[in-house]
């Protein structure tokens, strides 16, 4: 064998040792947390990010007597910010994504160092100056800061963040403060990567963000389509389910609206409830399947009375999400709820040609409902005793009836007489229009030609 193929195996074995001994001395740690701040000022964007030393997993740290030598350290930071921080962060000015940024400032900092509670306290910590050569550091006990500036059009742009500084840690969350000019702070907290991330979002990217979440929570929420199965199954006609499905959206956007408003309670043993009720509705809409016997009217006043609960299970999908929705609240809120309601149209629309050609082509009709019904229960029922163990784990206490609490039982009392009001003026409506559309004795024996 010759020399010359010899030497690029060699070449290869030395870095595959030298990068093992590199991993093997600087590990991935399990768990890291992030903070960061974001603000534009005038023709410039400052990013202040702080993260633990040690997820720096490349970087050789100089040691002197056994602790961190800092000063042989700091030539080497602004690298490492570059490398591991920077080339992970992709700042957006109005959808056009910003240039690499300039490192104007690096430090090391002690982890019980509590400059970063605001960004002027970090700024003047980062760009002060540096801690004592002589200071006993341990690499794995301190925090690394960096000062980053983007170049800008305009303080008043719109920016989005696109964060992949998961790849730091195993567990990455990031705290992250957006200071926009002469607005309010707008706090995010998020783990791993979000995706890009709209700091100050207009109401058309909330309203089509959120969209999106509603129609793909609908589609990943099995319970909530096991629900939509049970009230599609007797009645397969889509203009007979529209006032159904209608009910159960309206008496659902309620309690989400009331939630994301801090009306729910706020006890722990609340969100278990709530999971055990969602069960508890399927069991109960498979169960009047079985008996049969349920007509339209009744379904849509039973939809609407379970719709109330499930609302709360959607809240509590929405808890991180609403960050997201910047100024516009209200407007992110109905969004999701159209984004629901198309996802409940989508799984309508696939779910009665199905259900029509099985009881038309395998299985007689009445047989299908029970066989399908009987499935259905049996599976919310294990779900439903598996949540009510978990609620059980929780003590039960009623809130201190203080003017809050009070105030709050008023509100949900005004709201459910609205409600009651609602469901009976829709009732009547319901009925008057389905004596219209029955016909008299006499018009059915003109129609027939009895009457000639």
């Amino acid at each position: 064998m010759s020399l010359s193929s010899v030497a690029p195996r060699v070449f290869a074995a030395a870095l595959f040792l030298a990068l093992s001994r590199g991993a093997a001395a600087h590990d991935i740690p399990f768990d890291a947390t992030v903070q960061a701040f974001v603000k534009p000022t005038g023709r410039h964007l400052d990013l202040l990010v702080r993260v633990p030393l040690e997820t720096m997993r490349d970087l050789d740290f100089p040691e002197r007597g056994g602790y961190l030598d800092s000063a042989a350290l700091a030539p080497l930071l602004p690298d490492a910010a570059n490398l591991w921080i920077a080339d992970f962060i992709e700042i957006h000015e109005d959808d056009a994504r910003l240039p690499k940024p300039l490192v104007r400032a690096t430090r090391i900092s002690l982890a019980s160092d509590r400059s970063f509670v605001s960004y002027e306290t970090a700024l003047a910590h980062i760009s002060g100056p540096a801690l004592a050569s002589d200071a006993h550091l341990v690499w794995n006990q301190v925090m690394f800061d960096v000062w980053f500036e983007y170049p800008i059009r305009s303080e008043r742009s719109r920016f989005a963040i696109h964060s992949r500084l998961n790849r730091l840690a195993a567990r990455v969350v990031t705290v992250l403060r957006f200071l926009p000019p002469g607005g309010a702070v707008r706090a995010f907290e998020f783990p791993g990567d979000p995706g890009i991330l709209r700091l100050d979002p207009s109401w058309r990217q909330a309203a089509g963000q959120f969209i999106g979440l509603g129609f793909r929570h609908i589609l990943d929420g099995t319970d909530h389509l096991l629900f939509l199965l049970c009230l599609v199954i007797p009645f397969r006609r889509f203009r007979a389910l529209v006032p159904v499905v209608t009910a159960f959206t309206a008496a659902h956007s309620v309690t989400l609206i009331a939630s994301a408003y801090g009306l729910a309670p706020d006890m722990l043993w609340f969100p278990p409830l709530i999971e055990t009720l969602i069960a508890v509705s399927i069991v109960y809409m498979a169960l009047e399947n079985i008996v049969g016997g349920s007509s339209t009217r009744r379904r849509w006043m039973i939809a609407a009375g379970f719709g109330l609960v499930h609302g709360f299970g959607f809240s509590f999908a929405l808890r991180q999400t609403m960050q997201f929705a910047g100024a516009h609240l209200l407007a992110s809120l109905l969004c999701f709820n159209i984004g629901v309601e198309l996802g409940q149209l989508l799984v309508l629309l696939l779910l009665i040609p199905i259900l029509d050609a099985l009881f038309r082509f395998v299985v007689a009709e009445r047989m299908g409902t029970i066989i399908l019904s009987a499935l259905v229960a049996h599976t919310a029922w294990h779900w439903m005793l598996e949540r009510a163990d978990r609620l059980r784990a929780y003590r039960f206490e009623w809130p201190p009836l203080n003017p809050g609490v009070l105030a709050s039982a008023l509100g949900w009392l005004a709201l459910a007489a609205l409600l009651a009001a609602l469901f009976a003026l829709a009732g009547a409506l319901l009925r008057q229009r389905s004596r219209r559309t029955v016909p008299s004795p006499d018009t059915a024996r003109e129609a027939s030609g009895d009457g000639l």
